[in-house]
């Protein structure tokens, strides 16, 4: 049984380490742009960057100023029992998330849309969001937090099947070259791709493809791993770099996320994680031990099956072996 205590212990630390340490990935995806970089001003930020994490992680302090608008990505085992069911699992959350706003701290930026009430904790009505999956012949809860920026970063269009990768490449080169003119991402950032599905499954996709991959990941079909890697490519040669100024390093990586759409058209998103990569991920087993990483390994070949009923794919063995 795991205790609804133990969860809110849990999501309070990783709201905390995500608020303040960089994912080693993406550390390490940056510090490669930077051997890379001709830019002198986009060099100079990426050096800034790097100084701006070690200080935030020496201090124990935030990494930006603005923490964005924290977020659960909870991932739950078939076999796993959880004390007080589902909802004592969705209160946890949202009473770490009212702890961590005052504790670490982070800057409560949720109000009321229209009459700006705040009640100073980031909590409020539908926030602070949680996305749920599921994972057969497990017994273990996955939370991942992500605190991702509320405000620009992100555009949606709907394609047609004639646009074919033709449009798909055309829109998101539009709104990298947008962003960066426009200051609306905070590059160098993990552009996440979310390529058909309905309007809001389709942004849904692009976010998650952002937020909840690591930078090297590619997608399991090989086309679409193409893909990616040409787009991010294609981001890192508009002549932008880090902040917007002139260089090399808009995209440190691309991710796409694909579903299936309606026939006639092909929605697609595009999303910037920015330069503060913030998430974590811990994983509560049935004794109630916690094992924290950063890779939140949520698109699981169960999440991205394509059959009615999931039949996990047999290991093969390498014949050549």
């Amino acid at each position: 049984m795991i205790e609804q205590a133990r969860i809110e212990e849990t999501a309070r630390e990783l709201m905390a380490r995500a608020a303040i340490d960089i994912p080693e990935d993406y550390l390490s995806g940056v510090r490669a742009m930077i051997d890379r970089e001709k830019g002198e001003l986009s060099a100079f930020v990426l050096e800034a960057m790097l100084e701006n994490w070690r200080a935030a992680s020496a201090d124990r302090r935030p990494m930006c100023a603005d923490t964005g608008l924290p977020r659960y990505y909870v991932k739950i085992g078939n076999e796993a029992r959880i004390e007080g069911g589902m909802v004592a699992l969705e209160e946890a959350l949202r009473k770490a998330t009212a702890a961590a706003t005052h504790d670490i701290p982070l800057r409560p930026n949720r109000v009321h849309p229209l009459w700006r009430t705040d009640h100073d904790n980031n909590v409020g009505i539908f926030a602070p969001e949680i996305d749920w999956s599921f994972e057969p012949g497990a017994d273990w809860i996955d939370i991942t937090t992500v605190h991702k920026g509320g405000l620009f970063g992100t555009d949606w269009r709907m394609l047609f099947p004639g646009d074919g990768i033709d449009g798909i490449r055309r829109f998101y080169l539009d709104t990298l070259i947008a962003f960066g003119r426009r200051g609306l991402a905070c590059q160098p950032a993990i552009v996440g791709v979310g390529v058909g599905g309905s309007k809001d499954a389709c942004m849904v996709l692009g976010k998650q493809a952002a937020c909840l991959r690591i930078v090297g990941d590619r997608h399991p079909d090989p086309k679409v791993a193409a893909l990616e890697r040409e787009l991010m490519e294609l981001g890192n040669r508009i002549g932008m770099g880090a902040m917007g100024f002139s260089g090399s390093s808009m995209v440190v990586d691309c991710h796409i996320e694909v579903a299936y759409t309606h026939t006639g058209g092909m929605p697609m998103s595009v999303h910037c994680f920015c330069l503060s990569s913030r998430r974590a991920t811990a994983r509560i087993h049935a004794d109630g031990s916690v094992d924290f990483r950063t890779d939140p390994a949520w698109f699981t070949p169960y999440l991205r099956r394509e059959t009615v009923a999931w039949s996990p794919q047999p290991e093969t063995s390498d014949s050549s072996a």
